[in-house]
């Protein structure tokens, strides 16, 4: 699975890990991210995140 990262703060979403401390369970695809979700580190919005090459 592809790795997303945030164009604001470079935060980088892992689907191997999740996001545990925002109730994102480990193997979820960025894609299936609920549309509220926001960087954990710094509040930026999905459309904010760039795939990770």
């Amino acid at each position: 699975m592809k790795k997303y990262r945030c164009k604001i703060c470079g935060y980088v979403y892992d689907p191997s890990s999740g996001d545990p401390d925002g109730g994102i369970e480990a193997g979820t695809p960025f894609k299936d991210l609920p549309s509220d979700w926001v960087c954990p580190i710094c509040g930026a919005s999905k459309e904010e995140f760039e795939v990770v090459q």
